[in-house]
C-alpha cells in the first residue's frame, strides 16, 4: 500500500486518527461524571481549536475568525435575515480562501467547508424558527454552546452534518450513552478493507495506462470514490467514538448506501446518494428555495461551495446535464424493455454508462489545471456524455410538438 498517496488522497486521515484518543476519553470523562455540561463545551471547543491549530498551522486563523463572526451574527442579527447575512458571510470569505489557498494543505478548506454548512444550517433553523434562543441566558451563556458547536473537534476536519438542536441534546446525554467501541471497530475495519481493495486496484491500474482508455479512467475514479469511502467512515467512525453517533439525522455512508452506489443504473440514485448528507444540505439550502431551474441552481452552487476551479465547474454542469439526461431517458427506455431479456439487458447496460460517466465526471472534478481538463474533452471518454447530451435534447425536441 502506498502510504504516501493515501496521505494526499486523505488529508485529515491522521489528524483524525490522532483525535480518537481525545475523543474516548472525552467519552469516558462524561460517562464518570467529572464533567460538568459548560465543561463539556469548554473540552469540545479546546479540543477542536488545539486539533485546527496542528492540522493548519497558522491558516487555522482563517478558520477561528470565520467562526467568532458568524457566533456574533447568529446572536445579534434579526431571525428575519440572519440568514441571508451569515450566507452571504460565509460564501464570501469561502470563496476568498479557495482563491487565495490553491497551493495549501487541503485541510484548512475542507474545515471551512464544513463550517458553511453547519453555519448557514443553522441560520435557517433560526430564519424558519425551529431553533429559537433560550430565554434568560446571557450573551456569553449563548456563545458557547454555538462556538462549540462550529468548532468541536470531532466533526471539525470531516464528518456528516448534524443540527445544532441534536447536538445539544448529545452533549447532555453523554453520561447516560455507553462508548459504542464495538461499532468504532467495526468502522474502522471497514477504513481497512477498503484500503487493501484500493491497493489492489491500484496495482492493476497500470495495465489500464491511457488517458484514452475507459477502463483506465473508470478505475481511476474508483480509487477516488474508494479513498472517499474511507474518509467517511473514519469521519464517523471518531463521531461514533466521542459519543456523537447518535446526533447525526443522516450518515456519508453505510453498507446499504455503498451498494447503492456503486449497483446502481439510475444517475440520479447515484447523485442523492453520493455524500447523503451534504446532498441533503444542499436539496435544503438550494433546491427547495430555488423557484427556477432548481435543478441546474444546485450544481451551480455546488461548484461555488467546492472551490470553482475549471474542472469543477465543468464536471458539476456536466452532472447537472447528465441528471435531467438521466430523468428522461430512463422511463423512456423502461417503458420499451418488456421481457425479461430486454430488461436485463436495459439495466446492465445502464449500468455502465452511469459508471462511466460517473467516472469522467469525478475525473473533471479532480483535475488540478485546465491543461490536464483539455485532455479529458479531446479523448475518446467524452463520446458517451455528448450522446446523453444528444439524446436529452432529442427528448426535449420531441417533447414539445406533444405540448403545442
Amino acid at each position: 500500500m502506498h502510504w504516501a498517496d493515501l496521505l494526499i488522497l486523505l488529508p485529515a486521515a491522521w489528524y483524525q486518527l490522532a483525535a480518537f484518543l481525545f475523543a474516548v476519553l472525552f467519552h469516558y470523562l462524561c460517562a464518570l461524571g467529572h464533567l460538568s455540561l459548560i465543561s463539556r463545551y469548554i473540552f469540545l471547543l479546546a479540543g477542536g481549536c488545539l486539533l485546527a491549530g496542528t492540522a493548519m498551522g497558522s491558516y487555522a486563523t482563517l478558520l477561528l475568525i470565520l467562526a467568532v463572526s458568524s457566533v456574533l451574527m447568529l446572536l445579534l442579527v434579526s431571525p428575519a435575515h440572519v440568514h441571508t447575512w451569515v450566507f452571504s458571510l460565509q460564501m464570501c470569505w469561502q470563496t476568498l480562501c479557495h482563491l487565495g489557498l490553491v497551493l495549501e494543505p487541503a485541510v484548512t478548506l475542507s474545515a471551512i467547508m464544513l463550517l458553511t454548512q453547519k453555519v448557514t444550517s443553522l441560520a435557517l433553523d433560526i430564519h424558519e424558527g425551529t431553533e429559537l434562543p433560550q430565554p434568560g441566558q446571557g450573551l456569553l451563556q449563548r456563545a458557547l454552546p454555538l462556538c462549540s458547536y462550529l468548532l468541536f473537534f470531532p466533526a471539525l476536519l470531516g464528518g456528516p452534518l448534524c443540527s445544532f438542536s441534536k447536538f445539544q441534546a448529545q452533549v447532555m446525554s453523554l453520561g447516560a450513552i455507553p462508548c459504542p467501541l464495538r461499532a468504532v471497530g467495526w468502522r474502522c475495519l471497514g477504513v481497512l478493507v477498503l484500503q487493501v481493495l484500493r491497493a489492489w486496484l491500484e496495482g492493476w491500474l497500470p495495465c489500464m495506462q491511457g488517458w484514452a482508455s475507459m477502463g483506465h479512467m473508470w478505475a481511476q475514479a474508483l480509487l477516488f470514490r474508494l479513498a472517499y469511502y474511507s474518509q467517511w467512515v473514519l469521519d464517523e467512525a471518531l463521531l461514533e467514538a466521542a459519543g456523537f453517533g447518535a446526533a447525526v439525522e443522516q450518515g456519508d455512508l453505510s453498507g446499504h448506501d455503498l451498494w447503492t452506489l456503486e449497483t446502481t443504473h439510475r444517475l440520479a440514485v447515484f447523485s442523492r446518494t453520493w455524500n447523503r448528507s451534504t446532498s441533503l444540505w444542499l436539496r435544503r439550502l438550494v433546491f427547495q428555495r430555488c423557484p427556477a431551474q432548481p435543478l441546474l441552481a444546485t450544481f451551480a452552487f455546488s461548484a461555488w461551495w467546492h472551490g470553482l476551479r475549471p474542472g469543477q465547474l465543468f464536471g458539476f454542469l456536466c452532472w447537472a446535464i447528465m441528471v435531467e439526461a438521466d430523468y428522461r431517458i430512463h422511463p423512456f427506455l423502461s417503458s420499451r424493455a418488456t421481457s425479461c431479456v430486454a430488461k436485463f439487458l436495459y439495466r446492465g447496460i445502464t449500468w455502465v454508462f452511469t459508471q462511466l460517466i460517473i467516472a469522467y465526471i469525478q475525473m473533471a472534478v479532480e483535475t488540478e489545471n485546465f491543461s490536464m481538463l483539455c485532455l479529458l474533452w479531446t479523448s475518446y471518454n467524452s463520446i458517451l456524455p455528448l450522446t446523453y447530451g444528444l439524446a436529452l435534447l432529442l427528448l426535449l425536441l420531441a417533447q414539445k410538438p406533444k405540448q403545442n
